[in-house]
């Protein structure tokens, strides 16, 4: 198909996520490598958001390629309730791999059905109900997690599952750069612990929290907060589920998000990074306290894919790969890199009130005045960041424009000039909102 036949067909007989079909402008993708897609008229983009967080690796890896060929000769589905070779291996590389005591997974199709088992989980193995998360976060589109997640998509799904509490995270939509972090934590924690005594902490289950913000923001933890929430809520026995279905498997230069504060939570979500996207695979662990619940008291969930063979074996795959071609590490490096160009468009570009990242995982925003008001509010949009959009995409950039941002989360694989070459394309494009800042 050439790319009009392609995009036609889709949006005719299929359905697109968060929008409306008339609404849509798909890219007609044909082809990927690397950190490259193609589309089926010779059109080439640089994919500087891994698609949705997830293609860790990049694309097209030969060994998970023939993992996957591999794998599917010898056995690709059986009932959850059997033993395979593939869910043996994963599960044992695993407990090697994520750090403390969370040796023990429950497999599932993506994220969001990680998330739903976690509430189960948690419900479960304390016999309290109520979950609190935060407003600035996103868990999922199935109907717990909608309720789970904070952000605006979560309203056009209500009303939903009961017992989720809402809180402010440590940072609110705008704040002062200069603020100091320690403090942000210390007011933040503060208020935290009034709302649990005000829900009553006996019946809090969980508290689940996006480990490093994602499409909310990259909001990366003050400094003291991840270890100052793991203290508070051990002082009421409420669980700590860190959701690092977009944070975890290297994204932030460790292979864990919250290794960073050196802490470990209760529960660990994970998907995306967990096959790079290659097929559909989440998991759930949880401690050894947990599993040790569950080996005598029914865990009530189950999913026809749970632990299905071809998934499992692409993630034994794909994790060999980023752990073996040491692509965490050079998330790790190259972290500098980003955060120097950031630096310099900011400081070239008036519209850009500043970037952040942790590893490569980033975030620029795009301001409309020298006060650092944003170009449009929470939840709102802007002409020109759809211009912006259209503008990297016409010369060979694919990233993720949301209201008055735009992402920076390359493949791990990238390399320093491949990450410097997608910084000159944002550079040359920067115009366009430049255009309209205000003074």
């Amino acid at each position: 198909m050439n790319s009009q036949e392609m995009i036609d067909l889709c949006k005719k007989h299929t359905m697109y996520t968060w929008t409306a079909g008339d609404n849509v402008s798909p890219m007609p993708i044909s082809s990927a490598k690397g950190i490259w897609l193609y589309g089926p008229d010779g059109q080439k983009w640089l994919d500087f958001n891994s698609q949705l967080m997830s293609v860790n690796i990049g694309h097209s890896h030969p060994k998970v390629i023939q993992a996957i060929k591999d794998q599917a000769d010898t056995l690709i589905y059986t009932i959850p309730a059997s033993a395979t070779e593939a869910r043996a291996k994963l599960g044992q590389r695993l407990a090697e791999l994520v750090p403390g005591d969370l040796n023990t997974f429950f497999f599932t199709l993506g994220g969001a059905e990680a998330n739903e088992n976690a509430i189960k989980a948690a419900r479960l193995y304390t016999g309290k109900f109520k979950i609190l998360s935060r407003y600035r976060s996103y868990h999922g589109a199935t109907n717990a997690c909608m309720q789970l997640t904070g952000d605006p998509r979560r309203t056009h799904n209500e009303p939903g599952a009961p017992g989720f509490v809402k809180v402010m995270g440590p940072y609110p939509y705008t704040w002062d750069w200069a603020e100091d972090e320690e403090e942000i934590t210390r007011r933040n924690l503060t208020y935290l612990e009034e709302v649990i005594q005000y829900e009553n902490p006996d019946t809090i289950a969980a508290m689940f929290i996006e480990t490093v913000v994602g499409t909310n923001g990259i909001l990366i933890p003050p400094k003291g907060y991840l270890q100052g929430l793991r203290a508070l809520l051990d002082k009421y026995g409420i669980l700590l589920v860190c959701d690092e279905v977009m944070a975890g498997w290297g994204r932030t230069g460790k292979l864990f998000a919250f290794e960073h504060a050196g802490i470990v939570p209760d529960i660990l979500t994970m998907a995306k990074g967990l096959t790079s996207s290659y097929v559909p695979l989440g998991a759930m662990a949880v401690s050894d306290k947990i599993a040790e619940h569950f080996r005598t008291n029914v865990f009530w969930g189950g999913l026809t894919y749970n632990a299905h063979a071809l998934a499992c074996g692409t993630a034994l795959a794909a994790i060999n790969v980023l752990v073996e071609e040491n692509l965490v590490d050079n998330a790790a490096r190259l972290e500098s890199v980003m955060r120097s160009e950031m630096d310099r468009l900011a400081e070239k570009h008036p519209s850009v009130r500043g970037g952040r990242c942790i590893g490569l995982f980033g975030m620029i925003d795009i301001q409309k005045n020298s006060k650092g008001d944003p170009i449009c509010g929470y939840n709102e949009t802007h002409p020109a960041m759809k211009a912006l959009s259209k503008e990297f995409l016409d010369n060979g950039l694919f990233t993720f424009v949301r209201w008055g941002s735009f992402m920076c989360n390359p493949p791990l694989s990238i390399t320093e000039e491949e990450l410097l070459q997608a910084f000159a394309i944002i550079d040359a494009a920067l115009h366009v909102t430049d255009a309209v800042f205000e003074g």
